[in-house]
């Protein structure tokens, strides 16, 4: 079984979203369900087919969720063990074509928030910043094009 490298704000927001599917939304459907069981007639009743259906996109997030949890490995980057960009660094960067800076955390998929700066390490930037020092120049390929970033600082 191949581990996942989460962050522990990952790691706990996984966690929460599962409890709160066990815990609530699980037995607030089957509540549904049963309600709209007691309405008579299956074949035509919409509320107990659309309770059905959400049961069942439910009992699959809890199924995602229990497999990243069970494989999840919380990473902490410790700037002061490292001057390199890793999973879990935040990066400064400056981009050298429009000389905007820009700050990300690196981040899982599941952990994953552009509006927050918080960007995959499987992502194209992610994947160019990962293994760069400050003052190194990490080269990104996107569908836009090229573009080159240096890191300005690694924390």
């Amino acid at each position: 079984m191949d581990t996942i490298p989460v962050t522990q704000e990952t790691y706990d927001q996984l966690t929460k979203e599962l409890e709160n599917l066990k815990k609530v939304e699980r037995p607030k459907i089957i509540d549904e369900i049963a309600e709209a069981r007691a309405q008579g007639d299956l074949s035509e009743n919409f509320a107990y087919h659309a309770a059905k259906d959400r049961q069942g996109e439910i009992e699959s997030r809890i199924n995602y969720l229990e497999d990243r949890v069970a494989r999840a490995t919380v990473i902490k980057y410790d700037p002061a063990k490292s001057d390199t960009v890793k999973f879990g660094a935040t990066v400064t960067a400056k981009n050298l074509k429009t000389g905007k800076e820009i700050v990300y955390t690196i981040v899982s998929p599941e952990g994953i928030d552009a509006i927050n700066g918080k960007i995959s390490f499987t992502s194209p930037i992610g994947k160019a910043f990962l293994g760069k020092k400050k003052g190194e120049v990490a080269t990104v390929i996107t569908p836009k094009g090229e573009n080159q970033f240096e890191i300005i600082d690694v924390r």
